[in-house]
């Protein structure tokens, strides 16, 4: 009796740690929902003076069971939000960029999907084909989304073959003021 009690504990201790780094990566969000936190420029390409000086807050605004979006506000421009989607054991990063009448961007919806399960505390996105169509020259980008720790989040992107990297760590140990809602949110 002693044995098939003690094999049935080990069973379901199992199934409890079979969770996905994708599936774990995935709920290290959900303590963060409906809070902004505000970042800083770490790495920039040169040259590229877009973000240097504005202030920097990812916003985890919208928090569903297969999508996350989180609104990245750079000082007033409320235009980028990252859109996460489960796509089965995968997730998907996509940036949906709008005007200030709400419209879509020229330049949306690029991005791609993790090319494997990834890391409980970290997941990669090769650009897809999408991305090629709208931005030929970032076929070779790779984003990436890292909790650093409990307290520190990492958003990046690296064009592969080049010395371009762009990189905004949030201190998630401190939330801020949620920015107004995203260009094109109707709240």
């Amino acid at each position: 009796m002693r044995i098939l009690l003690l094999s049935c504990l080990l069973a379901v201790a199992g199934a409890a740690s079979a969770t996905s780094p994708a599936d774990a990566f995935w709920d290290r969000f959900e303590p963060l929902c409906g809070k902004a936190f505000e970042g800083r420029l770490v790495q920039k390409p040169a040259g590229d003076n877009g973000f240097a000086g504005k202030r920097l807050v990812m916003h985890v605004r919208d928090c569903a069971q297969d999508r996350i979006r989180i609104p990245f506000a750079v000082g007033e421009d409320l235009s980028r939000t990252w859109v996460l989607t489960r796509r089965g054991d995968r997730i998907e990063l996509k940036h949906d960029h709008r005007h200030a009448d709400g419209t879509p961007e020229e330049v949306t919806r690029y991005g791609g999907t993790a090319a494997n399960a990834g890391r409980a505390d970290a997941q990669y996105f090769p650009a897809d084909e999408e991305t090629r169509q709208v931005i030929e020259y970032a076929f070779s980008n790779v984003w990436s989304m890292r909790f650093e720790s409990d307290a520190s989040f990492s958003y990046g992107v690296q064009r592969l073959g080049t010395d371009r990297v762009f990189r905004v760590d949030f201190d998630l140990s401190r939330e801020v003021e949620a920015p107004p809602a995203p260009w094109g949110w109707k709240n």
